[in-house]
């Protein structure tokens, strides 16, 4: 049972590192020893879309390399000003899906709350680099939210999304689990997360103690597309949470040029197994406007998929999927080939 805590919010040393996270492109390539001709379109995506890296981040990326599958991820290129056919603000079907501000509804059982619209990094493929945080995120309607979760009795699971919901505080996290714990019906809770990743210092003992405090069955689902991405601060906290009761998962995008091949994919999985994380699903690039140039034929995705499946135990393949606006779940890709 959660109990939120009444003592004064103070500081904790993630939230310092996350605010001293890096926002300006002629930083970032400054830090990393990249050429100052990157800079113009950096400066021009950033604008549409802002930068936003973490320190440690930043600290697993090549110095020097505009190559780097980590770097790819999070700099900004003069790609992303392209207008591409079949790319566009909304590619899940968000909108459609929206029950009132911060509260989604897409598959029988199950309802997704956009907890913020924060996060601790911006990764430059994200499907919701468009959506209407200011307006549209859960802590900003959460009385009238809670309320309508009480009228909802089929939801059986709750999945909390954003934006990043650890980039709450403990407090706010706390006040918002105690709440959703309190809905009878909830059997299952499901948090998605890149910040351990990005941030490892966010996965503190105070989080372990209020995941595993929760009523609900919690799965963790990590979101790691390299493996260099799984540092060694992060396999301690990460051990002491599967200890603790917590389901560990991962997710993943294919990118172009950061794990398009099947040796990044393989290793991707070999190395989330050592860290007590099971390989989740592997996505189809969502088709965001920006992020056409991460794209990948899907001949080209089935491929790798099926090298991963000859190479590595069923346990470790990630189900590669395509989110379809409208449909009940998440589309095996193999089925959308005919």
């Amino acid at each position: 049972m959660i109990t939120p805590s009444r003592a004064p919010a103070q500081p904790d040393s993630w939230q310092a590192e996350l605010a001293r996270a890096i926002t300006d492109p002629a930083r970032l390539l400054a830090a990393l020893g990249l050429p100052g001709h990157l800079l113009p379109a950096a400066r021009a995506a950033a604008a549409r879309f802002p930068l936003r890296v973490t320190r440690h981040y930043l600290g697993l990326i090549r110095p020097g390399d505009p190559d780097d599958p980590l770097l790819r991820q999070v700099l900004p290129l003069g790609e992303e000003l392209r207008e591409t056919p079949g790319f566009g603000a909304d590619p899940v079907g968000d909108h459609a899906a929206g029950l009132m501000p911060g509260l989604l509804q897409k598959y029988h059982g199950r309802a997704l709350l956009v907890a913020t619209g924060a996060c601790g990094i911006h990764c430059r493929y994200c499907f919701r680099r468009n959506f209407p945080y200011a307006e549209a995120s859960a802590t900003r309607h959460w009385e009238e939210l809670r309320g309508r979760l009480a009228d909802m009795p089929d939801i059986e699971e709750l999945i909390l999304s954003g934006g990043d919901p650890l980039s709450l505080s403990d407090a706010r996290l706390a006040r918002m689990l105690a709440d959703l714990e309190a809905l009878p019906r909830l059997r299952r809770l499901r948090i998605h997360s890149r910040l351990p990743g990005v941030l490892p210092a966010r996965l503190t003992p105070a989080l372990e103690r209020l995941l595993a405090g929760c009523r609900p069955r919690v799965s963790l689902v990590l979101h790691c597309n390299h493996a260099r991405e799984l540092s060694e601060p992060l396999r301690a906290p990460l051990e002491r949470l599967r200890r603790a009761g917590i389901t560990l998962l991962n997710q993943s995008v294919l990118l172009r040029g950061v794990n398009d091949s099947a040796d990044a994919l393989c290793a991707l999985s070999e190395r989330l197994f050592d860290y007590g994380i099971l390989p989740y699903y592997l996505h189809a690039l969502d088709r965001v406007a920006g992020a056409a140039h991460f794209a990948l034929p899907d001949s080209t995705a089935l491929s790798l998929h099926r090298e991963m499946q000859a190479r590595l135990p069923g346990y470790l393949v990630p189900r590669l999927v395509r989110e379809i606006p409208g449909q009940p779940s998440k589309t095996l890709l193999e089925s959308t080939i005919s």
